[in-house]
C-alpha cells in the first residue's frame, strides 16, 4: 500500500521540531536543493496569501507631463477630463484603480509611467 499524503502529515505532526530540523536537513542533502526561509515545514496557508490576485494602483507622483497624466488616468477610470484632473492634481497618493487583477495593474502602471508618472502597488 502506497503513502499518502495524509499519512506523512500526520507523520510530520508527530514529530518533535528537532526531528523536523534533521528531516529538512537530510532532504535538501538528499535532493541538492535549499529549503528557503518562506517554505518552512509549518508555514500554512498564509504562504499562498504572500502574493495578492488583487491591488490597488495608486498614483504616487504626476511628474511633469501632467497632461499626459490625466489623459491616462481619464481613459482607465472613465471619469470626465474634469474629474480625472482633480485627481491628479489632489492630494497624492490618491487610487487610481481598486481591486484590478494583477495584469490589469501593471497595463494601468505601464501607461502611466509612460505618461510620467509614478505609481505602486496597495
Amino acid at each position: 500500500m502506497a503513502i499518502t499524503k495524509e499519512d506523512i502529515i500526520k507523520a510530520l505532526e508527530e514529530m518533535k521540531l528537532t526531528e523536523l530540523n534533521e528531516l529538512v536537513k537530510a532532504i535538501e542533502e538528499h535532493f541538492d536543493v535549499v529549503a528557503s526561509a518562506g517554505v518552512a515545514v509549518a508555514a500554512g496557508p498564509a504562504a499562498a496569501d504572500s502574493a495578492p490576485s488583487e491591488v490597488s494602483v495608486m498614483l504616487t507622483n504626476a511628474g511633469g507631463q501632467k497632461v499626459a497624466v490625466i489623459k491616462v488616468v481619464k481613459e482607465v477610470t472613465g471619469l470626465g477630463l474634469m474629474d480625472a484632473k482633480k485627481l491628479v492634481d489632489g492630494t497624492l497618493p490618491v487610487s487610481i484603480k481598486e481591486n484590478v487583477k494583477i495584469e490589469e495593474a501593471d497595463a494601468i502602471k505601464a501607461q502611466l509611467v509612460e505618461a510620467g508618472a509614478s505609481v505602486e502597488y496597495k
